[in-house]
């Protein structure tokens, strides 16, 4: 296992008034692929959003590469080697697939490198190429899911945090998506994946957390979670 990347510590948000996260602490190393599962409302998103920066905190740390980031927005981030898939997407709909993806690498000045990963990302979603110059907008959320993962790629990320990317999808899509999520993280990205659908996401996962009510309940590794029988009844219905 490597360094840890990713530290949060004794995490507490408030969310429309109401204690969202009530003290969560949890780490990714450096090599890991880490779900965060739990049931909707648990607050995995509200989790993410702080750790992003687009939600306050109200107590406790947020530490990337041993230094705090607690505040600082998703472009301070991005720099930083921090990309988020955010819940909902959030895809430039009135922009093309490939202007969406050249704003992906907007802090990269490599041309030739840049032009490589474009290249790279037509080649992991072949959807994308066939409709490049279509308006994301025009797009199926599928479609736009697999957008918003080739944009975050496209800087390039040490760490690439995944917010519920299976939501919504159909089962092939859902298919296609964990497959992504696996090459990805099997060609060096470190990847923390906030996600519903427990099952797909212990099964690929070095370790598991799980988020009940604000508060981390269990941690372990991927398929220790997968078939531990508390796991099961909450959340593959056995």
């Amino acid at each position: 296992m490597g360094s840890t990347l990713l530290k949060v510590k004794g995490l507490k948000v408030a969310y429309g008034g109401i204690q969202a996260v009530k003290g969560v602490d949890f780490e990714v190393h450096e090599g890991e692929l880490v779900s965060l599962i739990g049931s909707n409302g648990a607050g995995k998103t509200t989790t993410m959003k702080a750790i992003t920066g687009t939600q306050p905190l109200n107590a406790g740390d947020i530490e990337y590469l041993g230094h705090s980031i607690a505040g600082q927005g998703p472009w301070d981030l991005v720099k930083q080697g921090l990309a988020m898939v955010p819940e909902g997407r959030g895809v430039f709909t009135r922009m093309t697939i490939i202007e969406n993806l050249q704003m992906g690498a907007y802090i990269r000045t490599d041309t030739a490198g840049i032009a490589d990963d474009m290249e790279k990302m037509f080649s992991i979603f072949p959807r994308l190429r066939e409709r490049k110059d279509q308006l994301a907008g025009t797009m199926s959320g599928g479609e736009q899911q697999m957008l918003a993962m080739g944009r975050a790629l496209m800087s390039r990320p040490k760490v690439l945090l995944l917010d519920e990317p299976s939501m919504g999808l159909s089962p092939i899509m859902v298919d296609k998506i964990f497959e992504v999520v696996r090459d990805v993280y099997a060609q060096g990205v470190t990847v923390l994946l906030v996600e519903q659908n427990a099952s797909r996401a212990l099964a690929i996962a070095n370790r598991g957390y799980v988020m009940e009510s604000g508060l981390i309940t269990m941690t372990g590794p991927g398929q220790d979670l997968l078939a531990d029988p508390k796991v099961r009844a909450a959340y593959l219905g056995e």
